[in-house]
C-alpha cells in the first residue's frame, strides 16, 4: 500500500509539473522585449518545422508566464496584417493555447483559448480556402465541419463550453490541428484519399476516424 501511495504521489507530481512551463519555454517566452511579438515559426526551417510537427501538452491556466505568451502571440498575429488565428506551436511553444478571431461576435475580437478541445463535429461540412502563417506560399481548399462544440479554459481557470459555427468554427479547427502537429499540407494529402457528396454543404460519403 505504501509503495502504491508513493507511485500515485509521483504521478500527480509529474502531472502538475508538466502543466508548468519548462525552463526552455520560459526563456523563449521572455526572450527580448516582452512587449513585442514573438517570431512565427516556418516549415522551411528544419528545426522550426520539427516543433510544428510535435504534439502540444496542456498548460495550467494559472502558469506564471501564460499571460505574456498570450499577449506576444496576439502581437504576432496582428503583425501578419491579415491572419485570423495562431497556435502556440507557431511561436515555438508546444502548449495547448490558441488565439482566434471571433467573426461570430460583434466587431470580430481576437480571443485566447487555453487547453481547447473539440467535443463534437457536425456531419455537415463546408469547403473553403485556407492559408497558414507557418507555410508562406501554401494555400488550398479544405473541408471542415460547419459547426463544432468547444471546451476551453480562461486565465481564471474557468471552464467554458460553447457551440461555434461558420468561418469561426473553421479557424478553431485549423488552429487546434496545430496542437496535434497537423499542418494543412498534411490535411490536403489526407483529403485526396477521401470522397464527399454534395448536400446543403458537404458530407463525407463514408465515416472515418478523426
Amino acid at each position: 500500500m505504501r509503495n502504491f501511495t508513493v507511485l500515485i504521489l509521483l504521478f500527480v507530481g509529474t502531472l502538475v509539473f508538466s502543466q508548468k512551463f519548462s525552463k526552455e519555454e520560459k526563456e523563449l517566452i521572455l526572450a527580448g522585449d516582452i512587449k513585442t511579438a514573438l517570431p512565427i515559426y516556418q516549415t522551411d526551417q528544419e528545426d522550426q518545422h520539427k516543433v510544428l510537427l510535435n504534439q502540444s501538452e496542456e498548460i495550467s491556466p494559472k502558469a506564471k508566464n501564460l499571460p505574456i505568451l498570450i499577449e506576444r502571440m496576439r502581437l504576432a498575429l496582428a503583425a501578419t496584417g491579415g491572419g485570423v488565428g495562431i497556435a502556440a506551436p507557431q511561436v515555438g511553444i508546444n502548449r495547448r493555447v490558441v488565439l482566434v478571431q471571433r467573426f461570430d461576435k460583434p466587431n470580430a475580437p481576437v480571443e485566447y483559448f487555453i487547453n481547447p478541445k473539440i467535443t463534437w463535429w457536425s456531419e455537415l461540412l463546408n469547403k473553403g480556402p485556407e492559408g497558414d502563417l507557418s507555410i508562406e506560399t501554401f494555400r488550398g481548399d479544405f473541408y471542415r465541419s460547419y459547426s463544432i462544440r468547444l471546451e476551453y479554459f480562461d486565465l481564471e481557470n474557468k471552464k467554458h463550453d460553447e457551440m461555434v459555427e461558420g468561418f469561426t468554427a473553421v479557424i478553431f479547427q485549423h488552429e487546434i490541428d496545430h496542437l496535434f502537429g497537423v499542418l494543412i499540407s498534411d490535411k490536403l494529402e489526407k483529403e485526396r484519399n477521401e470522397s464527399y457528396k454534395t448536400l446543403q454543404f458537404y458530407k463525407k460519403s463514408s465515416s472515418t476516424t478523426r
